[in-house]
């Protein structure tokens, strides 16, 4: 007799990639290579932003330790303070955007989005 396989998650539950998880902000620094208060001033700059978590502990994408490292190689290749290599980070991704949309033959979709600007110093 034959019994149906019952699926090993639920209806619903989505399945986490690999590196795509949520980490706390001390594992991020350390994936990053960077002490925590320099990632809490980056977050407090903009460059990434807590995707969960509480206000105390936040959490964050796997991913942003790739965001924190190109704007510190940013920093420390261009000589650009931490305000021009946010922005160049959001320039560099508008355009990794871009260049997506090209390659999959869809045309360019404007983006609606307001920039803000931090003042420093």
């Amino acid at each position: 007799m034959a019994t149906a396989a019952r699926p090993i998650v639920s209806p619903g539950t989505r399945l986490v990639q690999r590196g795509e998880g949520r980490i706390s902000l001390n594992a991020l620094a350390t994936q990053a290579g960077v002490h925590p208060d320099l990632v809490r001033r980056l977050v407090g700059l903009g460059l990434i932003e807590p995707c969960g978590g509480t206000r105390a502990a936040p959490l964050f994408r796997r991913l942003d330790a790739a965001v924190l490292n190109r704007a510190l190689r940013l920093r420390r290749d261009l000589g650009l303070n931490y305000a021009g290599a946010i922005l160049a980070c959001e320039l560099l991704a508008r355009i990794d955007e871009l260049e997506a949309q090209l390659r999959a033959g869809a045309p360019p979709q404007r983006q609606r989005e307001v920039m803000t600007w931090t003042q420093t110093g």
